[in-house]
């Protein structure tokens, strides 16, 4: 044991009465909530509607609770699947004994976003613009389900910030005891992601989605590295494990959009009504959509570490056992 580490809980579950109270679940629902909180106060500084990002959680959530199952169940199917699978087929339903993929939660909850701002003739792009620094935050949060659950860890270590896993767990070496806290690294990483996208969005006012596609690009890019540390059972593709695979992919597509969509200039309609005495003389009804990123407004608002940066890893990861209570991919 080295001199210094960092202890892991005793427990992740707490059960009052019949109701178990799993801390996988709270760092996810407490994400959300930090996330929509920053989101709906950037969405205002921008000029929003009050109370948009909130009436967008509600698409946006059970629709990443959705796709991140689905990942989880599509990448890791052997689990639930075949004649040695742990798990019966209907676990797959079971979303409450864990599993859940990051990118699949993403994916889908972003299609549940698009839906509701077209219902409501609000600009996806200015969306998602203005949650890029929340999602960051509330998956930091999110991966502290991880260290409740002791899983998706990395290799051994005998660094003073090393993690104490109990042995016998799923990747435990024999004779070692404490671990990379890969949960850490990419909390913490998320966090500095975070605080990176407020500054860029103020000095430079990236509009048209070119911010989200920076909060992708810099995700992946931490991701690929936390990935290859830990040690859990993954799926390998010529050496790289499958999620690697997906954060390289991604990494590329986000670095694409953020280049070609640098000459995109069209209005971004933000769906706050304005009354007609308050147009301005262009007779822009958009509720002033660049002026909270604009370097030239002055206002710091929206991007300010007050006024916003969070958001689902809120979702989660890895094949967790039920007695496990959950887990994130």
């Amino acid at each position: 044991m080295p001199l210094a580490s960092i202890p892991s809980p005793s427990q992740g579950v707490w059960n009052l009465g019949p109701l178990p109270i799993r801390a996988y679940a709270l760092c996810i629902v407490l994400g959300v909530i930090v996330a929509v909180w920053i989101g709906e106060r950037r969405w205002r500084a921008r000029g929003g509607a009050p109370g948009a990002i909130t009436d967008l959680a509600v698409w946006a959530v059970p629709f990443g609770l959705v796709g991140g199952r689905l990942y989880h169940v599509i990448t890791d199917w052997q689990l639930y699947f075949g004649p040695e699978a742990p798990n019966r087929p209907i676990d797959t339903l079971f979303i409450w004994k864990g599993g859940l993929g990051i990118w699949g939660a993403i994916a889908l909850g972003a299609l549940g976003v698009w839906i509701a701002c077209r219902r409501r003739g609000i600009s996806f792009s200015a969306i998602a613009d203005t949650l890029a620094p929340a999602i960051a935050v509330a998956q930091a949060i999110g991966r502290w389900g991880n260290y409740f659950n002791q899983e998706l860890f990395g290799g051994p270590t005998t660094l003073p910030w090393g993690l104490e896993i109990e042995p016998g767990r799923p990747g435990t070496v024999p004779g070692a005891d404490t671990y990379h806290p890969t949960f850490l690294y990419e909390s913490l990483w998320n966090l500095a992601l975070a605080g990176i996208l407020v500054l860029v969005g103020r000095r430079f006012a990236l509009r048209h989605g070119r911010l989200f596609a920076l909060y992708g690009a810099g995700y992946t890019l931490g991701r690929f590295w936390v990935e290859g540390l830990r040690v859990d059972p993954a799926h390998h593709i010529l050496g790289l494990r499958l999620n690697q695979w997906t954060a390289v992919v991604i990494f590329l597509l986000a670095i694409a959009y953020f280049w070609f969509a640098r000459t995109k200039t069209g209005e971004e309609p933000l769906g706050a009504e304005i009354p007609a005495g308050d147009l301005g003389e262009s007779g822009a009804a958009d509720g002033g959509s660049d002026a909270a990123d604009s370097p030239e407004s002055g206002s710091d608002v929206a991007d300010s570490p007050e006024g916003g940066s969070a958001g689902s890893d809120t979702t989660g990861e890895a094949a967790a056992s039920p007695e496990q209570g959950g887990s994130r991919r």
